[in-house]
């Protein structure tokens, strides 16, 4: 029997939140360093975190600051059949 992970956008968002958390934590930059690095107000990058909760341009803002924004856009890419 397969077990299936059934996932809703709140999933997903907070997930999203978690990793660029992390990434933050382990570059060890602050909320306010991270904002300078990529014009997100510290005080929405604490929404996110909190919340999961950031509009899409302000997320690949992020993405972009913390990690490959490569691997963000390859998940669009469809595997050929």
């Amino acid at each position: 029997m397969s077990r299936f992970l059934f996932l809703d956008n709140v999933d997903v968002q907070q997930a999203f939140s978690v990793h660029l958390r992390q990434l933050r934590e382990q570059a060890k930059l602050s909320r306010e360093a991270l904002a300078e690095r990529s014009s997100v107000p510290a005080s929405t990058i604490k929404k996110f975190e909190l919340t999961g909760e950031i509009s899409f341009r302000q997320l690949l803002l992020l993405w972009q600051s913390l990690d490959d924004l490569k691997r963000l856009y390859d998940l669009t890419v469809i595997a050929p059949n």
